[in-house]
């Protein structure tokens, strides 16, 4: 009993440490803009989301925009709960105009997805992060893979 309770206990801190890196999605765009979404797990627990978007290629105004947050996950079965507190954001522009708005990680989850070792085809599963709920809206449905 005690060897099937540390060999469970073995797996599932194994599969926790496998989420465990940077995750990024940097769609290339046609227009100059850069979009970029970077999401870092920590093997402690804590995590940084960075989402980054310059618009200087086709706005006027030099417009880039940093959102950042800091925070806690815990794997859940096969989903990655996030909690965070709720973050403030203000960005200038290189005119000084400012735009507030807050990003909030709350209750936020994402599934691994990984290829499933019972499918022996050559096809290729890139591992990634797909975010199925969240208060945040650009945040649900973005799919960041793993570096």
């Amino acid at each position: 009993m005690k060897n099937s309770i540390l060999l469970g206990l073995l797996f599932t801190s194994i599969y926790a440490f496998s989420q465990v890196g940077t995750y990024i999605h940097h769609p290339k765009n046609n227009d100059g803009t850069v979009i970029k979404w970077t999401l870092n797990l920590n093997a402690d627990g804590t995590f940084q989301y960075h989402f980054l978007r310059d618009l200087s290629a086709v706005s006027k105004v030099n417009n880039e925009e940093n959102f950042r947050c800091d925070g806690t996950w815990k794997l859940e079965g096969k989903s990655i709960i996030f909690s965070s507190e709720e973050v403030e954001i203000v960005n200038t522009n290189k005119e000084g105009h400012q735009h507030k708005s807050t990003l909030n990680f709350n209750g936020t989850k994402a599934r691994y997805i990984t290829k499933s070792p019972r499918d022996t085809s050559n096809r290729i599963i890139k591992t990634a992060l797909l975010f199925y709920e969240s208060e945040t809206f650009h945040i649900e449905g973005l799919k960041l893979f793993k570096e």
